[in-house]
């Protein structure tokens, strides 16, 4: 990177930092440090919904997705607007009409205390692990890029996000989140408008857009049904409507920033935004992708994104196989540079027979460079056969610093910083809430001062975020990052979308019913997702059905011993 992109780097996450220590204030108390007082308005509470969803595995990842995949991705989200009117419907007003801190409080004031132990447990793995994800991302991909250690950016961004989240508690992350998202919108704007810019003269958005939709790239809307399909409208209306419900529903990290809302109408405000604007805030990200595949189509890519797997295939005994590969990538990329153009032209010309052949032209050259790629991947795994071979995450900043001009890399790699600081400060807030509120403050000292809450709250904050910088460290590589985050998830939202459900709906189920039916329940989904029984969408619909279903069937065996 230029001293230019080092200085718009630096200043915006210095600026981020600053501002969100001075708006938040100093807490004196919980309520301050853990709710923000319930002070802030809908805007701050829709930006932070989405800030807190939106990491910077949203942003590398989703246009890598895109690049390789198409926009299919994007009927993922097809069932959070439906689940946007649920929660505003039932979730919000009982949580803010009781006060809590977390959302597992109500479960014991619905069943027990083992039932809220239980689900604070499962959402403390799965939020600790995911955040562990969500330093890595930006940490490894970064590292590469700006040529620094690992370690160091992992340590950096872990430090900066522990700093102002320990001192300012959500309101200082809910007012950086405010500015980050702000910024991440001006900068992928900025970067889809230069895509489009860069292309070849005579070739337009249009052009791009046709071009991509003949290679497979617009397939937006799925309508056959297949349970091993991981993305049709299908699975992302019913399965991504209950991993969008538990999500935003039952896990802290999004709980925790519409229960700062200043009232219920400001909370429901808040999540009707988030609903509103994140399916075509991930449309135009996915859309990016496709853009950046229609400009490679002009422009040679490596052959392997992921310049670090390539750097170690050249220093081996292989280097000369995989240097021969990348020759004949070469001249097969003029090939297909050639049909692309002639396409273009066909477009232009608007005779289908000449559109037609110009397409099968194209196809046949995209399948040669596909195939060199895959025998490229073959090289590098004879090398190294735990060498990462999917480089999705890595296509939309190999453009980014490969070809937008200077300032505008350093803004972008900020993005990246502030997407993955957004989302991991409010993930440590949540841990942090959850561990104080439904394990310490309950179990371990329940007469403890507000001041005795407030430190601990502190110090919770402080152990989560070295566990997950520790994990962000030891991360494994696990493919593509935004798909494993949602995989990881769906293996335990379904089961506590389900207790949750039984709590608000079931009045006559009771607690020890629902606690042993959640256990079978994460047992089975396991198992379901372990051998791929099933697309990974689904497992959110069948965990939650299965807790329901035998909560039921196990309430007769345990008689009544108290009223709700």
């Amino acid at each position: 990177m230029s001293l230019t992109d080092w200085i718009v780097l630096g200043v915006t996450l210095l600026t981020i930092v600053i501002y969100g220590v001075w708006k938040s204030g100093h807490s004196k108390n919980i309520d301050q440090y853990l709710m923000g007082s319930r002070s802030l308005p809908w805007y701050h509470v829709g930006l932070s919904v989405m800030a807190t969803q939106a990491s910077a595995i949203t942003f590398l990842s989703a246009p890598g997705q895109a690049y390789s995949d198409g926009m299919r991705f994007v009927q993922f989200y097809l069932g959070l607007p439906l689940a946007m009117i649920v929660l505003c419907v039932t979730f919000v007003p009982i949580f803010h009409r009781l006060k809590v801190y977390t959302a597992y409080e109500f479960l014991e004031q619905r069943f027990d205390l083992k039932t809220r132990a239980l689900t604070s447990f499962l959402f403390l793995v799965q939020r600790g692990l995911s955040t562990g994800i969500t330093i890595y991302a930006p940490s490894i991909i970064l590292s590469t890029i700006l040529n620094i250690n690992t370690v160091y950016t992992t340590l950096f961004i872990g430090g900066l996000v522990i700093f102002y989240t320990v001192y300012g508690g959500t309101k200082a992350v809910s007012y950086t989140q405010l500015l980050q998202m702000s910024i991440i919108f001006s900068g992928m704007f900025l970067a889809g408008i230069l895509v489009v810019y860069l292309l070849p003269s005579g070739v337009g958005f249009t052009h791009a857009i046709k071009l991509a939709g003949k290679l497979g790239r617009m397939n937006v809307i799925d309508w056959k049904f297949d349970p091993n399909n991981r993305y049709n409208i299908w699975s992302g209306i019913i399965g991504g409507f209950f991993l969008q419900l538990s999500y935003f529903g039952t896990d802290q990290s999004q709980v925790g920033r519409y229960l700062t809302g200043s009232s219920i109408g400001q909370s429901r405000l808040g999540l009707i935004m988030n609903g509103l604007v994140k399916v075509p805030m991930q449309f135009l990200i996915l859309l990016i992708g496709v853009l950046v595949f229609a400009f490679y189509q002009f422009n040679r890519p490596p052959m392997f994104f992921n310049q670090y797997e390539v750097n170690q295939v050249k220093k081996s005994a292989y280097a000369g196989e995989y240097s021969k590969l990348e020759s004949q990538y070469s001249t097969v990329f003029e090939g297909r540079k050639n049909k692309a153009n002639s396409l273009i032209k066909a477009f232009d010309s608007k005779d289908n027979t000449q559109i037609t052949q110009a397409q099968d032209a194209l196809k046949t050259a995209d399948q040669q460079a596909t195939d060199l790629r895959k025998q490229a991947i073959a090289v590098m795994k004879k090398n190294n056969p735990k060498a990462n071979e999917d480089d999705t995450n890595y296509v939309f900043l190999t453009f980014v610093t490969h070809y937008l001009p200077r300032g505008l890399i350093g803004l972008l790699i900020a993005i990246i910083f502030l997407a993955s600081m957004g989302s991991t400060a409010s993930a440590l807030n949540s841990l942090a809430s959850t561990s104080v509120v439904d394990i310490y403050k309950r179990i371990i000292n329940p007469g403890a001062t507000d001041r005795n809450y407030l430190n601990a709250s502190r110090l919770a904050t402080i152990f989560w975020g070295l566990v997950c910088v520790l994990m962000a460290l030891y991360a494994s590589k696990v493919g593509n990052l935004l798909e494993y985050v949602n995989k990881l998830g769906s293996y335990i939202y379904g089961t506590i979308l389900g207790v949750f459900v039984v709590a608000f709906y079931l009045k006559k189920v009771r607690g020890t019913p629902v606690f042993i039916a959640a256990i079978i329940t994460e047992i089975l989904v396991c198992i379901l997702g372990y051998f791929e029984v099933v697309a990974y969408l689904w497992l959110n619909a069948i965990g939650c059905i299965l807790v329901i279903i035998i909560a039921i069937l196990l309430n007769p065996l345990f008689p009544s011993r108290r009223k709700f």
